[in-house]
């Protein structure tokens, strides 16, 4: 009888099994008064959007500079109220949470030609800033570490150079007024300080006024509308190839 010789299978080699990826840690959160599982590691703003909230007021830049979303919390067995920017505070087990799309906020409507770099003016337009009992609340609740309650001190003493300078990073998110027991606006007292100090104490540049002036004589209309009519990519590499003086 004839017979065929079967060749042997060779044997498969055994697969590596695909690691699996760790699972996510989860918290929960309250957003609103609702309880939600959202990822530790996420940060408020994350975390909401995570529960399925669309974010429509209350967001800008997500990078901690612009300030418009002030959030307040509280957190478990705690009873202090708390208070950051949904972009950069990271969300903590337990944790109650609502943010402020807008923070109410006094703002006189003046003519900054018409005021006077001087304590004069936030007695006018700000009296209530006279009524701080340095508590430093102001300061705690600053998400930008700023020494508020020193700029408001020296507002009351009408030092609009240190005003300017102690607030010049303020991102206006108004966490410092919501917490004021003297309800005091303070961003916009910093706002006002920058203001006066740029138009009657600031340095004046001579290149920077000459510019102006050219500017305001139409000396660079040619080159503003080749720039606008100019495609992305060779406006950016306009951009960085100018010289930086």
């Amino acid at each position: 009888m004839a017979t065929r010789k079967v060749a042997k299978k060779k044997p498969k080699k055994p697969t590596k099994s695909k690691k699996e990826a760790p699972k996510m840690k989860m918290v929960t959160v309250y957003i609103m008064g609702e309880a939600y599982k959202v990822p530790e590691e996420a940060t408020i703003m994350g975390a909401i959007e995570y529960a399925g909230h669309q974010i429509k007021r209350g967001a800008g830049c997500r990078e901690g500079f612009c300030g418009a979303c002030a959030t307040v919390y509280r957190l478990p067995g705690d009873y202090k109220i708390y208070s950051g920017l949904a972009c950069t505070t990271l969300v903590e087990d337990g944790m109650w949470l609502s943010q402020l799309p807008a923070i109410p906020a006094h703002k006189p409507v003046y003519d900054i030609d018409k005021l006077k770099p001087d304590v004069t003016t936030f007695q006018k337009l700000y009296p209530e800033v006279f009524r701080c009992i340095a508590c430093n609340t102001c300061t705690k609740a600053c998400p930008q570490d700023l020494e508020v309650m020193d700029y408001i001190q020296a507002a009351i003493r009408g030092d609009i150079e240190q005003v300017m300078d102690l607030s010049f990073d303020c991102l206006c998110c108004g966490l410092c007024a919501i917490r004021c027991p003297s309800e005091i606006v303070q961003f916009n007292i910093g706002l006002l300080a920058k203001r006066l100090y740029g138009k009657y104490l600031s340095i004046k540049g001579k290149q920077l006024e000459k510019r102006i002036k050219e500017i305001k004589k139409h000396k660079y209309d040619k080159e503003f509308k080749e720039l606008m009519k100019m495609k992305k990519e060779l406006l950016k590499k306009k951009y960085y190839e100018r010289d930086i003086e």
